[in-house]
């Protein structure tokens, strides 16, 4: 598939260099943290890569068609996580953007009195940004608050295999119990061991002078047996691989956009942590033929997904993975057995069983029930149609009062018109009373005794149909 060219590619992108932060070990839930300079620079640097990869009509990787000085946001579209993590994922992404974009002088206007105005910093291009908030959409984050993700870890805790390893690693535990300053030292707390050491032995000159040879790789080692324990899953459908499944969804509807003619997509980014690698390493098989992939990436890490069409005669459509760690150089890997380009059709049509594709779809793989409000806050189906059903008697109200309102000014009209009623008539709703027409109204505009009634209904519908869906959930 020496011959073939790029049609277009989704790149997943670690985030890069950050401050030390804390995950709970048994929840993953996570302390709040900030980007660095460097990892502003590791992710610019990758943003250029990726340019002088794709964008650029001399490399043999370059997308054919795609505009590369000016961005058409029609061919590019960016996801970032925004979960944990979030503002370093955000961060790390517009810097990346600023690589693959940079400033171009022809970002300009020509006005309309012919002055010319050039975009700000000589022509920064603001490239479109969708932040994936996990509490409406869980492709980006779906393994926090998912009860049977948690009952793995546990399950994985409590294995044969994670106590001989703790067993195993006491020594460094013992050793490096005075560098880690109180921190639980044990194999389930590994990762914030790792990061601790890891962020003080790029940040703090002091720490990095004291701290003794091979502990930061020992510590790399249990924390990627840690994680790639904790985030894979033996079965390609399994709950540890939730990362991994989540995201392939958006991977596959990617593939088959670019793959349509009529879609103007062609480079899809997705900004993210280093959770999903592992389960997409895991489900793919990709650890078969890269067993030295096992556990996370370093920051600022990519993973390339290229659809390509071959030449004649097998002018097919093919997927080409290629993975950068960190600093390293992109590598191919390869997919579910193959030794090379996987055709797009059996990759889709192995992978799309296992992707989630829905928040419900999420909620069921993740254990949760479903209520009248499910945990995303979306209504339920139920309370749904109950609530438009009293909406709809309460506007219907309403269009009877208007006529039985009107009935009786026309009444009142046909025996005494008073001089100058004309001008008074385009605001006759707001200031007629509604005594005349019900007797027991008091002295308020109609206006607002309508509103008054449609406020009503639209509560205790809202109350009523939550009632009826909860009791169908208890049920």
């Amino acid at each position: 598939m020496l011959l073939s060219k790029v049609l277009g590619v989704i790149v997943i992108a670690r985030n890069g260099d950050r401050y030390n932060y804390y995950q709970d070990p048994f929840t993953y839930a996570a302390s709040n943290t900030e980007t660095t300079a460097l990892g502003e620079v590791e992710s610019h640097n990758l943003g250029s890569l990726l340019r002088g990869t794709y964008l650029d009509s001399r490399s043999p990787s370059y997308i054919e068609g795609v505009r590369s000085d000016l961005v058409d946001n029609s061919e590019v579209k960016v996801r970032v996580k925004a979960g944990v993590e979030g503002t370093v994922v955000f961060d790390s992404a517009i810097a990346l953007l600023q690589g693959l974009f940079p400033p171009n002088p022809n970002n300009k206007i020509v006005l309309a009195n012919e002055t010319t105005v050039v975009a700000p910093l000589g022509g920064y291009q603001y490239v479109p940004v969708e932040t994936v908030e996990p509490g409406n959409d869980r492709s980006l984050e779906s393994w926090t608050n998912c009860p049977n993700f948690d009952k793995h870890i546990q399950d994985f805790y409590n294995s044969a295999d994670f106590k001989k390893k703790s067993d195993e690693a006491q020594p460094f535990f013992k050793s490096v119990k005075d560098y880690v300053f109180g921190r639980p030292a044990n194999l389930e707390n590994i990762w914030n061991i790792y990061d601790y050491i890891n962020s003080e032995l790029t940040h703090n000159k002091t720490y990095a002078y004291r701290l003794p040879p091979t502990f930061i790789e020992q510590a790399r080692y249990w924390a990627n047996y840690h994680e790639h324990g904790v985030f894979s899953d033996k079965d390609i459908h399994g709950i540890g691989n939730i990362a991994g499944r989540t995201l392939l969804h958006t991977i596959i509807t990617s593939l088959e956009r670019i793959a349509f003619n009529g879609d103007p997509l062609q480079f899809m980014l997705v900004e993210t942590t280093y959770q999903p690698f592992i389960s997409l390493f895991q489900q793919t098989g990709i650890l078969d033929e890269h067993p030295e992939l096992k556990g996370f990436p370093n920051y600022a890490s990519a993973l390339a997904i290229e659809l390509r069409r071959g030449s004649p005669p097998d002018v097919r459509d093919f997927v080409r993975f290629r993975f950068k760690n960190g600093t390293s150089n992109f590598q191919d890997v390869h997919v579910f057995g193959h030794h090379a380009d996987i055709p797009v059709t059996e990759f889709i049509y192995r992978a799309e069983n296992a992707a989630i594709t829905s928040n419900r779809q999420w909620k069921e793989a993740c254990g949760l029930g479903s209520g009248p409000y499910d945990i995303l806050g979306r209504v339920s189906e139920s309370a749904t149609g109950f609530t438009g059903a009293y909406i709809f008697t309460g506007l219907l109200g309403l269009f009877f009062l208007h006529k039985l309102v009107k009935r009786v000014r026309a009444r009142r009209e046909s025996r005494l018109r008073l001089e100058g009623d004309e001008g008074i008539r385009q605001g006759w709703f707001n200031g007629l009373t509604c005594r005349g027409a019900l007797p027991w109204a008091p002295r308020l505009p109609c206006f607002l005794i309508a509103c008054s009634i449609i406020h009503f209904l639209i509560t205790h519908s809202t109350i009523i149909a939550g009632s009826i869906a909860l009791n169908q959930y208890l049920s």
